[in-house]
C-alpha cells in the first residue's frame, strides 16, 4: 500500500476510537472489517498506532497544537508505530521539518500530566497509594503487554507445551508465579497451531490464572464462578478439578458466554454448566443457597488493570462510573457469598488498581457480616496452591498485582472462609 494510503487510514481509524463511544479493540477489528484487503504489516501498523496514542493521548494532543492540517493526521504521524522510512514517503516538506522539530523535544521537562497522560480522578489515588513507584507504573503502563498462555493441565505438561512451542518457532518462558503459565513477547499467530485449536493452551495473564489458583477449586466439588464472562477463569477451575464435581458460569450477559461454548468445547471439560442469569438475586442462584464449596466473585470492575491492553478505558470511565461499580460490586459479592456452605471459600477478585474498588469493598463485606466470613491469609492459600514468590504478591490480607512490579495486569483478591 502507498504510504499516503495508510497515512490516510491511520487518521481515519483515530478519529473512530478518539470518540470513546465503543471499546477500542472492537473498534479495531470493525475498522479491519471493513478495510479486509489490508495485509499483516499493514493491520500491525494501524492497531500500534491507535494503541499508542491512546496510552499518550495528553502528550499528543499538545503537541498537535503547533502543526498545521487535520488534526487526525497530526496524531497519527506523532503515534506512527510503522516504519520511520515508510512514514516520511507519506510526509509534505512541512510535516517533515514540524516531525523533527516536535521529535527533539526534551519531554523530561513538559508538565506532569503530560508525561503520565492518566486524568487526574485516575492519578491522584495511584499516586497516594504508590509514592515512588507511581513512576514506574506509569512506564510499564505504556508499553504493550507480553502474551501469557496457560497451559491446559487435562491434556498437557508445561514442559510439553513449551517445547511444542519452540518446535514452532515460538519461544516461551515459564511464568514466574503461576505453575500453569507460559509467557511468549510479541504477539504470534497461535490460533491455527494444534496446540491452541487442540485445547492444549489458552491465552490468559498469569495474574487471572492465580485468581484461579487461589480459590483452589478441588475434585467433586460444586464450584461456581460468579462473573464468568468468556470463562477463562472457569476453565482453570474446571481443569483444576480435574474436569469431575460440577461448576457454574453464571453471567449476567448470554453474548460473553457465547464466547465460552467454542474454548469449552476446545477443553475438554464436561463439568461446566453456563447459565445467564438476570441478575445477582435470580432464582438460579437461590436455588443454590448454602450448597456450594467455592465461589469465585471476579466482578465487574473499572478494568483498570488492563491499561497496557485496553488504554482506552482510562479515558471512558469517570468517577461516577466508578461509584456506580462500586454499588455494584457490593451487592454482588453479598449476593453470591450465600451460596457457600459452611467451610466454603469465597473470592472476591477485580482487575482495578484502585482501593474504592478493592481493599474498601471487602473490608465492608467483612463488616457488614458480622463475623460469618472470616478473612483468609492469601498468601497462605497460595503457598497451599503451589505459587512461586506468594509473599511478593500480597499486600496484608490480600493480593494485589502491579503491572510494573510483577508484570501481570493489575489484580486484587480477597479470600473468605464460611463460618
Amino acid at each position: 500500500m502507498h504510504p499516503h494510503a495508510l497515512l490516510d487510514l491511520a487518521s481515519e481509524l483515530l478519529r473512530s476510537v478518539l470518540k470513546f463511544d465503543a471499546p477500542a479493540d472492537g473498534l479495531v477489528s470493525m475498522f479491519f472489517r471493513k478495510h479486509a484487503k489490508l495485509g499483516a504489516r499493514e493491520r500491525h501498523t494501524l492497531a500500534e498506532t491507535a494503541y499508542t496514542l491512546l496510552r499518550q493521548r495528553l502528550l499528543f494532543q499538545h503537541l498537535a497544537q503547533s502543526g498545521n492540517g487535520p488534526l487526525e493526521r497530526r496524531l497519527a504521524i506523532l503515534a506512527w508505530q510503522g516504519n520511520p522510512g515508510f512514514l516520511r514517503g507519506a510526509l509534505t516538506p512541512p510535516e517533515q521539518a514540524w516531525l523533527e522539530q516536535v521529535s527533539a523535544i526534551d519531554r523530561s521537562t513538559l508538565p506532569e500530566k503530560l508525561r503520565h497522560n492518566l486524568p487526574d480522578w485516575l492519578a491522584n489515588p495511584l499516586k497516594a497509594s504508590l509514592g515512588d513507584e507511581f513512576w514506574p507504573l506509569v512506564d510499564e503502563l505504556a508499553r504493550p503487554a507480553p502474551l501469557d498462555l496457560r497451559v491446559n493441565t487435562l491434556k498437557a505438561k508445561r514442559d510439553e507445551v513449551q517445547r511444542a512451542l519452540a518446535e514452532a518457532g515460538i519461544e516461551a518462558r515459564p511464568t514466574p508465579h503461576s505453575p500453569w503459565g507460559l509467557r511468549i513477547d510479541g504477539k504470534p499467530a497461535l490460533n491455527k497451531l494444534p496446540l491452541f485449536t487442540d485445547g492444549h493452551v489458552e491465552v490468559q495473564d498469569e495474574g487471572s490464572q492465580l485468581l484461579a489458583l487461589l480459590v483452589d477449586a478441588k475434585r467433586g466439588e460444586m464450584v461456581v464462578d460468579f462473573c464468568a464472562g468468556a470463562g477463562g477463569k472457569t476453565l482453570a477451575l474446571g481443569a483444576a478439578m480435574r474436569n469431575t464435581g460440577r461448576l457454574y458460569a453464571f453471567d449476567v450477559s448470554g453474548h460473553r458466554l457465547e464466547h465460552l461454548k467454542p474454548r469449552l468445547a476446545r477443553s475438554g471439560l464436561s463439568n461446566v454448566h453456563p447459565a445467564q442469569i438476570a441478575h445477582e438475586r435470580d432464582d438460579r442462584v437461590k436455588r443454590l443457597a448454602g450448597k456450594i464449596d467455592r465461589v469465585l466473585v471476579d466482578a465487574p470492575c473499572s478494568g483498570l488493570g488492563t491499561l497496557r491492553r485496553n488504554p482506552d478505558l482510562k479515558w471512558r470511565q469517570s468517577p461516577q462510573a466508578l461509584a456506580e461499580l462500586q454499588a455494584k460490586q457490593t451487592a454482588i459479592l453479598a449476593s453470591a457469598a450465600r451460596l457457600l456452605k459452611e467451610g466454603g471459600r469465597l473470592v472476591y477478585a477485580t482487575c482495578s488498581l484502585l482501593p474504592a474498588e478493592n481493599e474498601a469493598v471487602a473490608e465492608a463485606f467483612t463488616a457488614a457480616e458480622g463475623g460469618r466470613f472470616e478473612p483468609l491469609p492469601v498468601r497462605e492459600l497460595l503457598q497451599a496452591a503451589h505459587v512461586d514468590g506468594a509473599e511478593a504478591l500480597v499486600s496484608g490480607p490480600y493480593l494485589r498485582l502491579w503491572p510494573h512490579r510483577h508484570h501481570t495486569d493489575g489484580f486484587f483478591a480477597a479470600a473468605w472462609i464460611r463460618r
